[in-house]
C-alpha cells in the first residue's frame, strides 16, 4: 500500500505543523517514508523543514535534522534513528511537516512517499519501555562533573551515536551526562542497551520550537514541543516537568536565532523567565557562537529582580567538535549526594554547582559559630567568605562579583585561598568568576544569597 503527497511552500508557510494523514492496516509489519524538498537552500541560508510521526497512540518519533532528503524506516529488522521502535498498530497516522524555516525567494516543492508492506511479524512483540537511569555503584556524595546538553544521530548529530557520547564523556572525564536530542526520546532506547558502570547516562529531550529552546531534564516521556509564544503553554509545561521531579532549562537564551540558528533565540514573553528556575548560561565554548556573554548577564539582570534562576552549562555537542586537546567547553560540576540521576536533579535545583572549563573551585559562606553555607543557599546574617581554586591558569584572574558587578579582581596563582566578610546589608547575592587574559570565562560559581 502505497501514499503519495506533495505541495508547494512559501515563506509565509514558515513555523507550521502541516499534517498528512495515512491508514495503517492491520498485520502491517514495515513503514517506509521518504520525503523530499527543493531548493535545499536560498541565499547560503538552508531551508528547515522536519518530520514528526505519530501512530494511533501518539508521538511515534521525530527526524530534527539537516538535509532535503529524509527517509524513515520502521521495521522488524531496523528503526531509523530518531523514531521509537515496536509494533506499528492499525488505524490514522500522521507525517507532520515541521517548517522551522521556509526563506524568502523561491518556493519550496516537496513530494512526500509512504509505503506500507505486509507481515505480522512487527506487531507482535511489545512496545519496549524506557528504562530509569542505572545508577553507577558505590559513589556516595561528593562531587560529580557533567554534560547537561548532549545530542546524537537520533537528532542532528549525524555522526555522534550513544557510544559515541560515552566515549567523550570519558575523554573528558566526566562522570555524567543527559541525553537531550532535539524533540525525541528515540536514544534513550539505546542508553537503556548501553548502559555503562563508569559513566552515568540520564534522560532528557530538548524542546526545540520555533521560538526558542529549553531542555527537559529527567523526562523519559516525549514533551508536545508545538508551543505558540503567546500562550501560557510554556509555562504550563515548565510547571509540569516540576511535579514530576524533572527540570525545565531555558538554553541558549541569547542565541542568534533566525535564520543562522533557527528557532534558538529565546522569544517566550512570558517565559523571561516565567516560572523557570534554571537557565543555560554557557553554551558550547565560551567564545563560540551562542552570544554566552549576553546570556550570563541577562542572568545577572535576572538575579538583580530578586529572581532566583540556577545558571548551568552545556556542551551542545553535535559530534565531531568535541576534543579535549583542543576544545574546552563549560561543564556542571554538582555537589549530590550520589551519583545518581534524581541526586543530580535534586542538587541542580537547588544550585549547588559551579562551571567549569578546567579550573576547580569551592565557594562557602561560614559564620562565626562554624556553620556553612554553599552555592544556591540563603545566608541571613554576616559571614565570612572564602573561595579556594586549584588548576588555575598563572595568568588568570579572579573576580568577585556583587549583584551582578564586580567588587575585587586579582590575578591568581595556580591554586589560592581568599577570604572577605560580608553583611547582608551590603549584597543580595555574590558569586566568583575566573578570567583569563582575553576575558573568555573559565569558571563560574552560582551565587550564595542574602
Amino acid at each position: 500500500m502505497q501514499y503519495h503527497f506533495e505541495g508547494t511552500l512559501t515563506a509565509r508557510d514558515a513555523k507550521r505543523y502541516i499534517s498528512h494523514l495515512f491508514a495503517v492496516p492491520d498485520e502491517c509489519g514495515a513503514l517506509n517514508i521518504q520525503f523530499h524538498f527543493t531548493p535545499h537552500r536560498v541565499q547560503e541560508i538552508g531551508n528547515l523543514l522536519t518530520l514528526t510521526l505519530f501512530d494511533p497512540n501518539g508521538f511515534r518519533g521525530a527526524g530534527h535534522r539537516g538535509g532535503n532528503f529524509h527517509q524513515v524506516q520502521i521495521s522488524s529488522e531496523q528503526v531509523t534513528p530518531g523514531y521509537i521502535p515496536g509494533p506499528l498498530p492499525a488505524g490514522q497516522w500522521n507525517v507532520q511537516l515541521d517548517t522551522h524555516m521556509i526563506m524568502p525567494g523561491a518556493p519550496v516543492q516537496y513530494r512526500l512517499d509512504i509505503t506500507l508492506m505486509e507481515g505480522g511479524g512487527l506487531r507482535q512483540c511489545e512496545m519496549p519501555p524506557v528504562l530509569p537511569a542505572r545508577e553507577i555503584p558505590s559513589r556516595g556524595v561528593g562531587w560529580y562533573r557533567g554534560d547537561l546538553h548532549t545530542h546524537t544521530y537520533h537528532s542532528d548529530a549525524a555522526e555522534q551515536s550513544v557510544a559515541d557520547l560515552i566515549q567523550a564523556a570519558r575523554d573528558y572525564a566526566l562522570d555524567f551526562f543527559f541525553l537531550t536530542d532535539h524533540n525525541t526520546i528515540a536514544g534513550l532506547y539505546d542508553r537503556d542497551a548501553l548502559a555503562a558502570e563508569d559513566i552515568l547516562i540520564c534522560a532528557g529531550m530538548e524542546l526545540t520550537t520555533f521560538w526558542g529552546h529549553a531542555l527537559c531534564l529527567g523526562t523519559r516521556a516525549w514533551v508536545d514541543w508545538r508551543i505558540p509564544p503567546d500562550t501560557d503553554a510554556m509555562a504550563c509545561i515548565a510547571a509540569a516537568t516540576y511535579t514530576d521531579a524533572q527540570l525545565f532549562v531555558i538554553a541558549h537564551p541569547q542565541s542568534p536565532g533566525d535564520p543562522g540558528c533557527t528557532g534558538c533565540a529565546w522569544r517566550y514573553g512570558g517565559m523571561m523567565p516565567g516560572n523557570a528556575r534554571l537557565v543555560e548560561v554557557w553554551n558550547g565554548p565560551w567564545a563560540g557562537d551562542s552570544n554566552n556573554a549576553a546570556s550570563l548577564a541577562l542572568w545577572y539582570d535576572w538575579l538583580n529582580q530578586g529572581i532566583r534562576l540556577v545558571a548551568t552549562a552545556g556542551t551542545d555537542t553535535h559530534g565531531g567538535e568535541m576534543d579535549p586537546d583542543t576544545v574546552k567547553p563549560g561543564f556542571n560540576v554538582i555537589y549530590a549526594e550520589s551519583l545518581s540521576e534524581a541526586a543530580l536533579l535534586d542538587a541542580l535545583r537547588a544550585g549547588h554547582l559551579y562551571l567549569s572549563s578546567g579550573p576547580q573551585l569551592a565557594f562557602q559562606a561560614r559564620d562565626e559559630r562554624g556553620k556553612t553555607w554553599m552555592m544556591g543557599d540563603s545566608v541571613t546574617q554576616p559571614v565570612m567568605f572564602t573561595v579556594t581554586w586549584t588548576e588555575c591558569p598563572p595568568d588568570a584572574s579572579l573576580r568577585l562579583i556583587v549583584n551582578g558587578r564586580l567588587m575585587q579582581a586579582w590575578q591568581t596563582e595556580t591554586r589560592g585561598t581568599y577570604s572577605w566578610p560580608m553583611t547582608p546589608d551590603m549584597a543580595h547575592w555574590v558569586s566568583v568568576e575566573v578570567r583569563d587574559t582575553s576575558g573568555e570565562l573559565l569558571a563560574l560559581t552560582n551565587p550564595i544569597f542574602f
